[in-house]
């Protein structure tokens, strides 16, 4: 399946943005490209983006949290900052791969009450995706 893209979602600690992002591409993919999420960094993944997704209907509980630099031996694609930190220290990938950022707000760093901070998760949610969607339709669209 040489017309399979690898895509990349990388973001500082692959534990919420970035594993949405991954969810919701792979939700609107399929088998069109292979998704990998990673961090520059490795914190977990966050219970709260998996709460958030499941109350989508998408199931990341299986997802793990990795470090970029065990898809060293990848080519990707594209390869999609999630957040400002890790486009500055993003590593350099021997590819061709199209690298894209948006830095989307941090929803691990909400505080109040445990229903403020859920409502930090589902708006940042709602704008990863957005972003899945748009992403797919400008690079997927098929004539």
């Amino acid at each position: 399946m040489s017309d399979k893209k690898n895509i990349l979602v990388l973001c500082t600690g692959n534990s919420c943005r970035s594993q949405l992002l991954h969810g919701y591409l792979q939700q609107e993919l399929g088998d069109t490209a292979a998704v990998y999420s990673a961090g520059v960094e490795v914190h977990g993944l966050n219970p709260r983006a998996m709460r958030v997704m499941t109350e989508d209907g998408v199931d990341i509980s299986h997802h793990t949290s990795n470090h970029v630099d065990e898809y060293a031996a990848v080519s990707f694609d594209y390869v999609l900052t999630v957040c400002d930190h890790a486009n500055e220290v993003c590593p350099v990938f021997p590819s061709t791969a199209q690298k894209l950022h948006h830095n989307f707000p941090d929803p691990a760093k909400a505080t109040g009450s445990e229903e403020e901070i859920m409502a930090q998760f589902r708006a940042v949610r709602d704008q990863v995706k957005a972003y899945a969607h748009d992403f797919v339709q400008a690079q997927f669209q098929t004539v």
